[in-house]
């Protein structure tokens, strides 16, 4: 090394750690860039190499469930362009339910709420009925309820 290197000061034990590090980090599970960067000023090596130590990393596979979890939280509000999309949610309507008719709006147990916007009617006395939102053609949804073959067209409320 150089006297003007900015190593000088980091010794073989640090300098291995440090490689070690970024080598047990791929590019998939690398911590946010801001996270990075804040460590990156610190001035101290020790300091610094905490700070790196101290991020979450995560893995490809918790980064997956983080999108999916996020776009079924998501389903029926709307996607963001470039996002694949999750086609189906399933969920239970909690309680006794005894149908729907246009303008009906149906809460289900995940707390999303669902309003029936096609006109359609049904009569279905059950409890806690499984439901299935499927994601159709044009931006449609349908709502497919336990022990009935009717499926009313919905939008999302919330």
């Amino acid at each position: 090394m150089h006297n003007g290197s900015p190593y000088r000061y980091l010794s073989v034990s640090n300098a291995m750690k440090a490689v070690l590090l970024l080598l047990s980090i791929s590019s998939t599970a690398l911590a946010d860039d801001a996270a990075l960067l804040a460590c990156r000023g610190i001035a101290d090596a020790s300091a610094r190499l905490a700070c790196y130590d101290a991020l979450v990393v995560t893995t490809g596979e918790d980064k997956a469930r983080q999108i999916e979890t996020s776009q079924r939280e998501q389903f029926g509000l709307g996607r963001p362009p470039g996002t694949t999309a999750v086609e189906a949610i399933e969920s239970h309507i909690p309680g006794h339910f005894e149908g729907w008719g246009p303008g009906t709006s149906i809460r289900l147990a995940n707390g999303q709420v669902w309003q029936v916007n096609d006109g359609s009617s049904g009569t279905n006395y059950v409890e806690n009925p499984k439901v299935r939102v499927r994601h159709g053609v044009f931006s449609a949804y349908y709502l497919e309820i336990e022990g009935t073959n009717r499926s009313p067209r919905v939008t999302r409320l919330q």
